[in-house]
């Protein structure tokens, strides 16, 4: 087994969510989500599928975030993954709903920050392990930093 990290490009003013799923319509699922939950966001998923023809299935409403989410899966290259990319929308807007998504198995990351997916590579083929996202902690939040925190969250609308 040989493992690989994969970094994953997210298009500017773009969200990323990497989860594993497990049927043809993973793809149409995941759009009707969208599409019912943030109708006037911009997203794409891609889906590798792990059986049959084993293509990548992607359904869009932007083309940008389309070439992204299929090269970031085909880059992955593992069976079941979905890769969601949205814009307009932030992540705590729809993984509720993701996750309750028949298909859905599980959620390795829902960011903006620089990520990478830990694959294992195997004579049968590759799964994600993990994913590395954003940077390591570098101490604690003081109270000046917890007072930013608050105030920030109230300023993008998320907390009265």
């Amino acid at each position: 087994m040989e493992l690989v990290n994969v970094r994953l490009e997210i298009p500017e003013n773009a969200n990323l969510i990497l989860g594993q799923a497990h049927f043809i319509k993973t793809a149409e699922d995941l759009y009707e989500v969208m599409v019912n939950t943030v109708p006037g966001g911009k997203f794409a998923v891609a889906f590798n599928e792990a059986s049959g023809p084993c293509l990548t299935r992607v359904e869009a409403n932007d083309e940008e975030l389309r070439h992204a989410a299929v090269a970031n899966a085909q880059s992955i290259g593992a069976g079941h993954v979905f890769v969601l990319l949205i814009r307009d929308a932030y992540p705590i807007n729809v993984l509720s709903r993701v996750r309750d998504c028949f298909e859905v198995c599980g959620i390795f990351c829902a960011t903006a920050n620089p990520v990478e997916a830990i694959v294992a590579q195997t004579e049968q083929g590759r799964g994600v392990l993990g994913v590395v996202d954003g940077s390591s902690p570098k101490g604690v939040e003081s109270v000046d930093h917890a007072k930013d925190r608050r105030a920030f969250v109230r300023k993008i609308g998320y907390k009265l």
